[in-house]
């Protein structure tokens, strides 16, 4: 779905210089629950990440 994911503006800072691992955590969680799960990307306007998760009452 999704290999790297890279910031086009280099205006953004944080707070505290990040290690890159967010999406690759979060894409093993979603791989663990066996959850579907995508981007969508558009240039010059920026990007949508969705999941769905399975509801067990």
């Amino acid at each position: 779905m999704w290999n790297r994911y890279y910031k086009v503006s280099k205006e953004h800072k944080r707070a505290a210089i990040g290690t890159g691992l967010g999406l690759s955590i979060v894409k093993t969680i979603l791989g663990q629950h066996h959850a579907n799960y995508g981007v969508k990307s558009t240039v010059g306007q920026g990007s949508i990440f969705w999941f769905e998760l399975d509801i067990y009452k």
